[in-house]
């Protein structure tokens, strides 16, 4: 497995991660709550297989089901060891105090809050459901926005405070502009941004992508598999469900041009030997050493097989190929 170096955290990281949103359940994924215990236990199995294929970073977060994806990954970390995993979660989305509007999950409003008193009391709640007394990367979830706001050199000073305590070793920043990123940047270090980047998403790379290169700060892509409608393993008449729904290239007219699209790299596939899901990821691998994937997977088998893409290594004709085809869908 790839690894790369980020900020001062104490062991390079995988550069494939896994992405905890789904394992987190509930309503945002249409699961079945009869079915909770056996999709908990393969959940925690999921996590555990993370460091047979040379995965050492784990995000999450509270907003994933109300804590549920904290406290499986905290059950995990008893049996795999803490100091194996580097862990990445989050702050800013709480639902049990008010704060600016943000969406809803099931019957559940959330909200944003990055106000220092919150955030403290959010930290203390990650600690406890991960089961430890630290967190490798501690990152804003969401940016603050009226009538809710907090000034983003106030949140570094709290950040920066935690750090000092031990209680965080690195910050991180999701959903963040150019310009929030240069403003983070006046009041200390940014170590690690996340961003949704795939072959079919690529805005990131006007001016985020290059950002973060100039001050060497990772780049940690979600959403790279697009909800795993660029896995290769849907079938032509699927029906997308729960958070799916109202994405953008889950649309009915967008859909078969995507299977299209997929059915166009299959030479590829051929030719290293891979799955399309491979073949997408090592794409956004590919852009920059300092990219991260953040791979979503509730099973063992998923996990293992998302860490096969970094062993593909496209050529950059390959690579410049597959972006030709994917920007045929934009027009």
């Amino acid at each position: 497995m790839k690894t790369i170096q980020i900020g001062t955290l104490d062991k390079p990281v995988s550069r494939i991660n896994l992405g905890t949103w789904a394992i987190g359940g509930g309503p945002a994924w249409g699961r079945d709550p009869a079915k909770q215990a056996e999709e908990e236990c393969k959940s925690i199995a999921t996590i555990c297989a993370c460091p047979e294929v040379g995965i050492n970073m784990i995000d999450t977060a509270p907003g994933y089901n109300f804590g549920n994806s904290e406290r499986i990954v905290g059950k995990a970390l008893r049996q795999i060891g803490r100091e194996n995993i580097c862990i990445v979660t989050k702050f800013g989305v709480v639902w049990d105090r008010k704060g600016a509007l943000f969406n809803k999950v099931g019957d559940t409003q959330l909200y944003k809050n990055l106000s220092r008193g919150s955030v403290l009391h959010e930290i203390d709640q990650s600690l406890e459901r991960l089961g430890t007394d630290y967190i490798d990367v501690y990152m804003s979830h969401w940016q603050s926005v009226e009538p809710y706001y907090t000034p983003i050199q106030e949140t570094m000073e709290l950040l920066n405070e935690l750090k000092a305590q031990g209680r965080i070793r690195a910050i991180g920043a999701a959903n963040v502009t150019p310009q929030q990123v240069e403003e983070y940047l006046k009041y200390g270090s940014l170590d690690i941004v996340q961003a949704k980047y795939s072959i079919l998403d690529r805005g990131v790379e006007q001016d985020l992508l290059p950002l973060c290169r100039a001050h060497h700060i990772a780049l940690q892509a979600y959403s790279p598999l697009e909800m795993g409608l660029l896995s290769g393993a849907l079938p032509r008449d699927y029906k997308p469900v729960g958070a799916q729904i109202p994405k953008k290239w889950f649309q009915p007219e967008n859909l078969p041009r995507v299977f299209d699209f997929l059915d166009q790299l299959r030479p590829l596939c051929a030719k290293y030997s891979c799955t399309t899901a491979d073949l997408v990821l090592a794409w956004v691998l590919s852009q920059d050493e300092h990219v991260l994937l953040l791979s979503g997977a509730s099973k063992p088998e998923q996990i293992r097989a998302n860490a096969r893409s970094a062993d593909v290594d496209l050529s950059a004709d390959d690579a410049a190929m597959m972006r030709e085809l994917a920007e045929k869908l934009d027009q």
